[in-house]
């Protein structure tokens, strides 16, 4: 009665697995370390060393492992840099989430909880973004994300006469950050905490794209979620499922509120203690002022809530990097 985390040695997969375990749903990970560690997955959990791209082994460790449902997490999740490398992104997300599914057809596991992005949306112009606003993906990233949620839905409608109908959801988050173990942490070099982390340690000044924005204090507004919070809903979607308990298609795992990239920055001086004046660099193209997610369907279904402070999201995450 396990699940599989695909992805599950990366930094959200690894949280992941753990509110797995805490649930009591078994986790096994498979995960290629392409940017994921296999030191971020516990101890005892079963781990698989290889591509979800590679369908025989999918469906091996479906079987071997007797899987009753699959969490997919991998991916390739870089936005921004998808736009230069868009046919390896379609490669791993796109083809990656068509392999998943045919193996998982072929096991007979018919239970699938989809880590999708809020990057589906592109850059709406709202204040706060519902699940059936108009989906335009503005990235490569963002298309691949929607073409798999396209995929998994066209394969519940294909089966859902069969014996073992594909049930599932897909989870829209957008920017997620902090630790919710201190062996784990955030390794990508594109996010805005790591680059921050970074960028103190090595006693250099971060920069902020642009302060001339429609915003209370000129600074871009963004969903900051805490991992273990992301995590969590991930294991209580996947509890539903194994229950046979009612899910929507998609849930946003919005904060409501959001977080302007210089509270980001005034939190950071606070909670390390490291005194610094942000540089002020040009706006990025293409930046909104504002995108900010509503979490009311998660809130109702999967328990979900942004339960961490910014200082909170801060401390967990300053305090996993230094550790490592």
């Amino acid at each position: 009665m396990s699940w599989l985390v695909t992805g599950g040695a990366g930094y959200i997969g690894a949280h992941v697995v753990r509110a797995l375990a805490d649930a009591g749903l078994p986790p096994v990970v498979i995960d290629d370390l392409s940017s994921g560690h296999e030191g971020f997955v516990p101890e005892g959990v079963p781990f698989v060393r290889g591509s979800i791209l590679d369908r025989a082994l999918v469906e091996q460790t479906l079987r071997e492992h007797a899987v009753t449902g699959v969490i997919h997490v991998a991916g390739y999740k870089y936005a921004g840099v998808s736009v230069q490398r868009p046919l390896h992104t379609y490669e791993q997300n796109v083809e990656g989430t068509r392999v998943v599914l045919a193996a998982m057809a072929d096991a007979g596991v018919d239970k699938l909880v989809f880590s999708s992005s809020a990057a589906v949306y592109g850059t709406p112009d709202v204040p706060l973004v519902t699940e059936d606003l108009p989906k335009r993906p503005a990235s490569p990233y963002g298309e691949s994300k929607l073409i798999g949620e396209w995929l998994i839905r066209d394969q519940a409608v294909a089966t859902a006469d069969s014996a073992q109908p594909l049930r599932h959801t897909s989870l829209r988050y957008f920017n997620v950050v902090g630790s919710g173990d201190s062996s784990v942490y955030d390794t990508s070099p594109h996010n805005l905490f790591p680059i921050v982390f970074e960028k103190l340690l090595a006693g250099e000044t971060p920069r902020i794209n642009g302060d001339d924005y429609d915003t209370p204090d000129g600074t871009n507004v963004r969903d900051y979620v805490h991992v273990a919070d992301i995590a969590a809903a991930h294991a209580v979607a996947a509890r539903r499922l194994a229950a046979g308990e009612p899910v929507e298609p998609a849930y946003n795992l919005g904060s409501q509120n959001g977080l302007s990239v210089r509270e980001i920055m005034d939190a950071m001086a606070r909670v390390t203690g490291i005194g610094f004046t942000p540089e002020i660099g040009p706006r990025r193209a293409g930046d909104p002022d504002r995108i900010v997610a509503t979490g009311e369907l998660a809130a109702r279904d999967l328990e979900w809530a942004n339960r961490h402070t910014v200082d909170e999201m801060v401390r967990s995450g300053w305090e996993a990097r230094r550790r490592a």
